[in-house]
């Protein structure tokens, strides 16, 4: 059986992230699952226009309602790889780090915690505060990967979309699954 994933996409900004994740996920051969909130609705809108929803909901194997809490990824009994969730609000990150379940997204992260499999958010947010600090502290005790959308630049980007590429693949490798060549390692 191939790889399967959760993919959540939040409201922050980044929405190309997801994306390219969900693209970086098929090019493995992934199974994908993806959980869209509000927020990302409207954000996908603004950054990437309006017919990248369903774009994006056509890069995913299965696409699940953020309100649909019987959803298969809402168990723990669903059996399941890892969990990426690009981009991860403030917001999503706290109700991660809180357990308050608020919605699909944080119930299946929720869920992906408490069975202890890998859990990756690529938190958006700059500068931070003492209380993102602090939730971002307690979802690592909690087994979670903090993983911001940083570039790496030590490989020759061309581009946002290059270094997008880039970032979505680290994510991929941080998920605990090779994302082939699409990902430029350190090389000396």
């Amino acid at each position: 059986m191939s790889a399967r994933v959760i993919v959540g996409i939040s409201g922050a900004s980044g929405a190309c992230l997801g994306r390219a994740v969900l693209e970086a996920l098929g090019r493995i051969g992934a199974e994908t699952h993806l959980v869209v909130s509000a927020g990302a609705e409207r954000t996908i809108a603004h950054e990437l226009g309006a017919c990248a929803r369903a774009e994006i909901g056509r890069a995913a194997s299965f696409v699940h309602d953020i309100d649909d809490l019987a959803a298969p990824i809402a168990s723990g009994s669903f059996p399941m790889d890892a969990m990426i969730v690009a981009p991860c609000s403030m917001r999503s990150l706290a109700s991660i780090a809180h357990g308050v379940g608020e919605g699909l997204l944080a119930r299946a992260a929720d869920v992906t915690l408490k069975e202890r499999r890998r859990l990756v958010l690529l938190a958006r947010e700059a500068p931070l505060h003492e209380g993102h600090l602090e939730a971002m502290l307690k979802v690592t005790r909690m087994g979670a990967i903090v993983s911001p959308p940083v570039p790496p630049f030590y490989a020759p980007i061309e581009s946002l979309e290059d270094m997008v590429r880039q970032i979505a693949a680290r994510a991929v490798a941080t998920a605990g699954l090779d994302p082939g060549e699409s990902l430029r390692r350190w090389r000396v």
